[in-house]
């Protein structure tokens, strides 16, 4: 009735308003009588709500697409349509199939987000995979979506791998952890297989055989998907992705056997060893597509690529680029950064993070120290060129402006004084810095630094020289105008919203205090491990604290009260280590929140009252009677760490599932646990991500592992199973079987065939620590490296049977490898070689132990181990630094 007295109304000349509820029955009754007034405008309508991309309709929801698609699918009548003043006709169905097919083709991302996604009926998602416009963030993205859909659609008994949806994923470009986890998918397993090997086959080929690569393949499923709506690309964790291969999707179908003809007459030049698949001379190769919507790029972790080469290729093909994540990649000197800055002016976000150096010169006792330059590798034209050149350059008419306001260089040892002064006076709108574990840049360089970024809100810079300088800096503000006015507001401490400090020990308690005393406005604050004492605690009056980080420092539960009774929308809170917490103040300080007494407890009550926490790290003072005090605060907790002198007892973790139902990881140090905790842990907490028991009291037995743990990713059991078996551990890996990191300490019944059981049962995994773990390697290393995606590998006191080639071996089995720690315990021959720069392969960082025999009392048959030193290596772009230090690391 409605749709027909629509059909009236169109008739007499009135409006009518279409949407997603009613758009099929008026089609449907304007074909029906013919009007075609009516159908023109429900072609509009629906022509109008699905021309976005990239943003969602308010109009349109997936649920709505699929409906009308349904409609157009199932009514097989054709009825033809004129459209506007030409004599064409087609059908209507084809005309509604075509229009939302090509929607969700451009906005397959979008789709994702819905939980109806796995509705999509079979035919609209066949067709839009096979669309040339299909546009999706990364070819795991789509892998992904494809599983999901299988899973919800397709029988258990069914073969995933023969079904022709699997057969559009371009196994060549899946990341390698992505397709290794997915072996322990039953019905996935030998689609997982194939992509591992065309992944490590393509990895593994020299590049100057990259054309008979391409010749061997279908070059189309060798193109990473780009069309002119991708808005994002993202490459990361590909080892197989060269450089050369990556340009090939960015140049037109037409040109790209010029290309691989030119590319095989290159051929003659060695290029092994500079380990740039031969593209030197990338102008020489051609010219690459425009894609105007891409504002987001991640390369990260892909050993094989080269970003400097590349630069000049992406600042043709990507022009509105704005964000740029390039993590892990040693091959790339910091002081390139000048050829980003200045070739794409809309760029605002660049993150070049590194793995941070182990050795911390605040932290450890270092005995010995050397450092070897690297080999001097075949640069690029602009390898010559810094910031500051390029700023005072005669041929630059005016200083090279740069709109970079988020800059992280996480763990890079390459970046000094110099390259910070060079950075502060090129990116002028810079607002957030991450710095952490810069070890060679300066108090004075930071501060230096600050002084000259006048927009900075956000510093990240734990584990460096921060200290009174920088601090100093902060307060006195950074223009004439500060002075003159006197105003705190005008300070750079009060505009600061990030300050992470962690790890800083230069900075003295008055400076502490004056610098808290002008950072009102702080939402973000990490003190961890500084010479923080309740004095300057009581200094800060600031008001819109998220996150507060006093770890390892000597604040008590008085000064903790000053602050958390201040800040109700705190969401994180870290007080993990700090013995002073236990403390009752026996005299009030000046700017103290008077109350009538101040308890260790009475800060907990305050946290229960008026903040809504997301995560919690706790330890001295924390008591079940704390928990039920948080009980009203911790019911959206996501992270829970409870550390040493911590004491929540059975009664208390018996409470966290019904307390924290949202729970996703869940740290337990020095707590007392049993069977019927662990499992009721496991039962209940259906989030949870990460588990960690460590040194922990009590029996736990393989009954806590017997229940599936679907959604746990990532576990820790360290000195809690030492009855652990091989069979015990197969149970674990079945119950467990999404792991992608695992570490294992004190587990002496394990022997060699545990390998296979871990290869097998976890061959996603990223992270493996072993540590006391029987006779895992008296026989060598073998299965372990099937797990082909490692990247951080520990295997210590796991028996003497590890070849003395094992790092370099490891390095080059694994090609994701970034981190490895050994013992010299373990050495079959006593001793392990150390890889040279042109050996190490992605390697960052080696770390191997020593140890000395100790006699035991008056019995001088019994000996046991005890570590005497550690070897450290790691490399920067620039060097490799080998030190000994006296620390476990």
């Amino acid at each position: 009735m409605e749709s027909f007295v629509s059909v009236l109304r169109i008739v007499y000349g009135c409006e009518v308003d279409i949407s997603s509820n009613n758009f099929v029955p008026l089609y449907e009754v304007a074909l029906f009588f013919g009007v075609d007034k009516l159908l023109v405008k429900c072609r509009v309508w629906l022509d109008e709500v699905t021309s976005f991309n990239g943003i969602q309709s308010p109009q349109l929801f997936l649920d709505d697409l699929i409906r009308i698609w349904k409609y157009g699918f199932e009514h097989g009548e054709v009825f033809y349509l004129v459209l506007k003043m030409e004599m064409e006709y087609v059908a209507a169905n084809d005309f509604i199939l075509q229009i939302c097919t090509s929607y969700l083709t451009r906005n397959f991302m979008w789709a994702l987000s819905f939980n109806c996604y796995t509705d999509v009926p079979y035919e609209l998602l066949y067709s839009c995979i096979q669309h040339p416009d299909l546009t999706v963030d990364s070819e795991r993205h789509l892998s992904d979506a494809i599983l999901v859909w299988l899973n919800a659609n397709t029988m258990e008994s069914e073969d995933w791998s023969s079904n022709d949806l699997c057969h559009q994923i371009r196994i060549h470009l899946l990341p390698l952890w992505f397709a290794a986890g997915k072996r322990r998918c039953h019905f996935f397993a030998k689609f997982a297989d194939e992509a591992i090997g065309a992944i490590r086959n393509l990895e593994r080929r020299h590049h100057t055989t990259l054309t008979q690569i391409f010749r061997e393949s279908d070059l189309g499923h060798l193109r990473v998907r780009l069309t002119k709506y991708t808005q994002k690309v993202d490459i990361s964790g590909c080892p197989q992705m060269t450089t050369g291969l990556f340009l090939l999707s960015m140049c037109p179908s037409s040109i790209a056997d010029q290309m691989l003809e030119k590319m095989s007459k290159m051929s003659s030049i060695n290029f092994v060893k500079s380990g740039r698949d031969g593209l030197k001379t990338l102008p020489e190769l051609g010219q690459t597509m425009t894609f105007e919507g891409v504002q987001q790029l991640d390369i990260s972790n892909c050993p094989s690529f080269f970003l400097d080469l590349a630069i000049e290729f992406f600042w043709k093909s990507f022009p509105s680029l704005r964000s740029l994540r390039a993590a892990y990649f040693l091959n790339f000197n910091a002081k390139n950064l000048c050829q980003l800055v200045q070739k794409f002016p809309l760029l605002t976000t660049i993150d070049l993070t590194l793995d941070v150096d182990p050795v911390i010169p605040a932290q450890v006792s270092v005995m010995a120290s050397s450092s070897v330059l690297t080999p001097e590798k075949q640069t690029s034209s602009y390898d010559t060129y810094n910031f500051r050149s390029i700023a005072s350059s005669s041929n630059v008419s005016k200083p090279l402006q740069s709109n970079i306001r988020k800059l992280t260089l996480e763990g890079r040892t390459d970046i000094t004084d110099s390259e910070l002064l060079s950075i502060s006076e090129v990116c002028h709108s810079l607002s957030y810095i991450n710095i952490k574990g810069c070890t060679l840049v300066t108090d004075h360089g930071i501060s230096v630094m600050i002084l000259k970024c006048k927009v900075l809100r956000s510093i990240l810079a734990c584990d460096t020289s921060f200290g009174n300088h920088s601090a100093l800096a902060l307060c006195s503000g950074n223009s004439s105008e500060t002075q003159k006015s006197g105003k705190q507001s005008q300070l750079m401490a009060y505009k600061l919203v990030t300050l992470h400090i962690g790890g800083c020990s230069g900075i003295t308690g008055n400076i502490m205090s004056e610098l808290l005393s002008k950072s009102d406005n702080l939402r973000s604050l990490c003190l961890r491990e500084t010479q923080l004492l309740d004095d300057s605690l009581y200094k800060f009056s600031g008001a819109s604290l998220e996150m507060f980080d006093v770890s390892d420092t000597k604040v008590s539960s008085a000064a903790l009260f000053h602050v958390i009774s201040r800040n109700p929308e705190l969401k994180s809170l870290r007080t993990r280590g700090c013995r002073h917490i236990l403390q009752q103040e026996s005299e009030p300080k000046e700017g103290k929140l008077c109350t009538p007494s101040h308890n260790p407890e009475e800060f907990y009550v305050e946290l229960g009252k008026s903040c809504k926490l997301e995560e919690l790290e706790l330890g001295w003072g924390f008591s079940y009677f704390s928990l039920r005090a948080l009980k009203p605060s911790i019911c959206t907790l996501r992270t829970l760490v409870v550390g040493l002198g911590g004491s929540l007892g059975p009664d208390g973790l018996e409470l966290l599932p019904p307390f924290c139902p949202l729970l996703e990881t869940l740290i337990l140090y020095f707590q007392v646990i049993s069977d019927s905790v662990i499992i009721n842990i496991i039962k209940t907490l259906q989030h949870l991500q990460f588990l960690a028991l460590c040194y922990c009291f009590g029996g736990i037995s393989s009954l806590s592992f017997k229940i599936r743990i679907p959604n746990l990713r990532n576990l820790k059991l360290e000195r809690v199973t030492p009855w652990m078996t091989n069979e015990e551990l197969a149970i674990l890996a079945e119950n467990c079987a999404d792991l992608v990191k695992l570490s294992l300490v004190g587990c002496p019944l394990l022997d060699s065939k545990a390998q296979t059981i871990i290869s097998n049962g976890w061959p996603g995994l990223t992270s493996l620590h072993l540590e006391e773990c029987g006779e895992m390697t008296a026989d060598g290393v073998t299965s372990l490296l099937d797990c082909h995606a490692l990247e951080d590998l520990t295997i210590r006191h796991t028996g003497p049977g590890i070849p003395r080639d094992f790092i370099m071996h490891a390095a080059s089995k694994l090609p994701m490898l970034r981190k490895i720690s050994i013992d010299i315990c373990d050495a079959k021959e006593g001793d392990f070689d150390l890889p040279s720069f042109g050996e190490r392969w992605f390697l960052s960082s080696v770390k191997i132990a020593r140890c000395k025999v100790q006699k035991s009392g008056l019995e001088v048959q019994h000996r046991s181990p005890v570590h005497k030193e550690s070897l450290v290596l790691f490399w920067n772009s620039e060097k490799l630094v080998t030190r000994v230090v006296k620390e476990r690391l």
